[in-house]
């Protein structure tokens, strides 16, 4: 069996137990809860280094990794594996590729490599220590996160001088974390959705899923096992064959790799644009844009290889291709046919006709900019094309009409 993950914090705290309370290596393992073949062989590592819990408190997890790995590194043994670090992180983005299979490879090459535990705990020593871990457990195409920052960026009113905040809309690919960023007027509905859709085009392809926070632009009911997805959001989902999965609440683990990235788009773009002003959502995006190439391109610290390179490599070929054309914005609404068989859409005071014998019954009301589809059953019982005049109707006399007995 692998060896239970430990991180450089994990490390400094068995080295305080031991060291400034005094406790036994079962005692640590038990109040850590960890296994006790780690808390020995931290202890011993560390002892190996020279090192005490007075020199390694104050240490960054870098150097505290470098100090350790040097002493790994004076076997031949380590340092083959170690030089494969980079290649199995990027292997086990892939589908069907474990930890497992990863061993069984490197040790037809190594035949006196490590055992499957030992090999299973330097990886993830190496992955721990550094920014790997965060998006190793998502295989390549399989999700991409999207959310709303919490801080807002904002634009100026060139006549009047007003500052206006925008929302900032973040989506991020699981495997490569290959990022997109996109200012818009607000959290509503169909901004939210467009941004979804612009994320799909700047990453070319589209993921097996989406996952949002439980946020109302998404997600009408945020539940653990069952949460209710909008039908505007589930309709999107339909046009480009994937999925929604809503991050479920307070499950940090679901929104860990999403708030990480908002945190760097913090770093990376708001800081470098404080002191910039914006009159335009047009000109704010470009410059977000340009910044968030770099990120891009920025090489991960221990990876050697930016989240570009990533999705060039692992995460484009799994994604699914995108439909000819874009999604058309609809909306749905639940009504009750009139007793004169028309229903009423509020957003235009305009009223539209269905056949006679669906008068008094709910229907369910699809519409776009440009038409107007009624459905009972699940079955569509009219089709208009719409019409935005107040206080008018647009009724199909010959097919809606009222049988005889009715009109006399």
């Amino acid at each position: 069996m692998a060896k239970k993950r430990v991180t450089m914090n994990k490390v400094r705290e068995i080295i305080r137990l031991h060291e400034e309370m005094g406790l036994s290596y079962r005692k640590i393992a038990r109040a850590l809860r960890i296994s006790h073949p780690i808390v020995s062989q931290d202890i011993a590592e560390v002892k190996a280094a020279g090192l005490g819990y007075a020199d390694i408190k104050t240490l960054s997890d870098t150097k505290l990794l470098e100090l350790l790995e040097k002493r790994r590194n004076e076997t031949e043994r380590y340092k083959k594996l170690s030089e494969r670090f980079p290649y199995l992180a990027q292997e086990l983005k892939k589908t069907g590729v474990n930890r497992l299979l990863l061993w069984e490879e490197y040790r037809k090459e190594c035949s006196n490599g490590y055992s499957y535990s030992q090999f299973c705990y330097h990886l993830q020593v190496w992955l721990n220590a550094a920014d790997v871990t965060m998006h190793l457990n998502h295989k390549a195409g399989d999700k991409a996160f999207v959310d709303f920052a919490g801080k807002k960026l904002s634009l100026v009113d060139l006549k009047t001088g007003e500052v206006r905040p925008v929302e900032t809309f973040v989506a991020i690919l699981g495997a490569s974390q290959l990022t997109y960023v996109e200012a818009v007027e607000s959290q509503k509905k169909e901004n939210w959705i467009k941004a979804n859709e612009n994320a799909l085009w700047y990453f070319g392809g589209v993921p097996a899923a989406l996952v949002p926070d439980c946020l109302k632009s998404g997600v009408t009911k945020g539940d653990k096992y069952e949460p209710d997805i909008n039908p505007e959001y589930s309709d999107f989902a339909q046009h480009y064959h994937t999925v929604i999965l809503p991050a479920r609440p307070h499950s940090a683990k679901d929104k860990a790799l999403v708030e990480n990235a908002v945190n760097l788009v913090y770093i990376r773009i708001y800081a470098p644009l404080r002191d910039r002003i914006f009159y335009s959502l047009e000109d704010l995006n470009q410059a977000i844009w340009e910044l968030l190439e770099g990120h891009n391109k920025m090489n991960f610290q221990r990876l050697g290889k930016s989240r570009r390179q990533l999705f060039e490599e692992i995460e484009k070929p799994a994604l699914k291709p995108l439909p000819l054309e874009r999604y058309e914005l609809r909306t749905f609404l639940n009504l009750k046919v009139q007793f004169n068989y028309h229903i009423e859409l509020r957003e235009d005071r305009h009223y539209y006709s269905v056949p006679w014998e669906y008068k008094g019954k709910r229907v369910q009301v699809l519409y776009t900019d440009r038409v107007v589809e009624i459905y009972h059953d699940h079955v569509r019982i009219a089709f208009h094309k719409r019409d935005r005049t107040p206080h008018k109707y647009t009724t199909l006399k010959r097919a809606h009409a009222s049988p005889p007995s009715v009109l006399r």
